[in-house]
């Protein structure tokens, strides 16, 4: 079994993304998961590229000093002759209508007059993510499920156009990771797109800057302490980040607790310490830089060698290898 999961960076790693997915990815890798930084995928908008490339590396460094096994991870476009030649490949194979009826292409593209063609052929990049390497299994939200389910329908009409070659993915619900919100709005999940830096704590922050936003957190007027995702959403959160923290429930956090500065300055504390050998490694990586290339030389390989028979094969297949 194969299960692949990627993320973009599209933005600075948060505590969001570290606490949802990637210490969880770190605390219970699978034999055979694949973990990718998906570069390629943050093109489809406008893009710095000296910042795309910056990171990439930091997200690179994040999942390295995390404990993702370094042997299970690769950045995308470390292989890209692979992938965009997979790509290929699958937009000959794939149709207009079908990846025009992608939701998330609809969404992002409604109102706007400029439309990068990215945009559009998206899914079937991912398609080739997925179908590249062998995947058996995919963990996606309600969101990318319909990516999925194109890259089914993708591998199976080549299969039955030119030959057996892919396996036919299946989408599977992740493991739940702590659910995260933006501090300032706790309505809307913590995102790498918010245009309130203060509310986002990201994890390569400064300690005392992740103080000072916790500071900064909405809370309520009600000044009890209670765990109440309904009532006090602000709060809820808060307690949330600090149980995830420490292991525990909010329940349990909130009856430790009896004031709002109490609660900041704890869950300050608990997120500071979580955070601060990721921080640490991650920042060591950066500066040497000599470490994070090998490493990620060495993960290039291992994906090019597991993905390059069943490359070949679709190329041969399809008249043109």
């Amino acid at each position: 079994m194969i299960k692949l999961s990627g993320i973009t960076p599209s933005g600075e790693a948060h505590l969001g993304n570290y606490l949802g997915a990637v210490r969880r990815w770190a605390r219970e890798p699978g034999e055979g998961d694949l973990y990718f930084v998906s570069n390629l995928h943050a093109m489809t908008t406008p893009h710095e590229p000296d910042r795309l490339r910056k990171l990439t590396e930091h997200q690179l460094a994040i999942l390295i000093a995390s404990g993702v096994p370094a042997e299970s991870m690769f950045v995308q476009s470390d292989l890209i002759q692979e992938h965009m030649a997979l790509s290929w490949l699958l937009e000959c194979t794939c149709t207009f209508g079908e990846a025009r009826r992608m939701v998330q292409f609809k969404e992002k593209s409604d109102g706007n007059s400029s439309v990068r063609l990215g945009l559009l052929t998206y899914p079937v990049l991912m398609a080739a993510d997925i179908l590249l390497h062998g995947t058996t299994e995919v963990p996606v939200g309600n969101d990318q499920n319909q990516h999925v389910e194109l890259a089914r329908t993708l591998a199976r009409r080549f299969n039955s156009t030119y030959g057996e070659v892919f396996v036919v993915p299946e989408a599977v619900l992740p493991t739940t990771g702590a659910r995260v919100r933006d501090l300032a709005n706790p309505a809307k999940k913590m995102s790498k797109s918010s245009s309130e830096p203060d509310s986002i704590v990201y994890v390569l922050d400064d300690p005392e800057v992740v103080r000072r936003k916790f500071r900064r957190a909405v809370t309520d007027g009600l000044s009890k302490v209670a765990y109440d995702p309904q009532g006090q959403p602000g709060v809820a959160n808060l307690l949330e980040i600090m149980a995830a923290c420490t292991d525990t429930t909010p329940v349990a956090v909130a009856s430790g607790v009896t004031t709002y500065r109490e609660l900041k300055e704890s869950v300050a504390d608990v997120v500071v310490k979580e955070l601060a050998p990721v921080r640490e490694r991650a920042l060591d990586l950066l500066r040497s830089g000599s470490e994070l290339r090998e490493i990620r030389a060495a993960g290039a390989e291992r994906a090019r060698d597991r993905s390059g028979s069943r490359l070949n094969r679709a190329l041969e297949l399809a008249g043109v290898g």
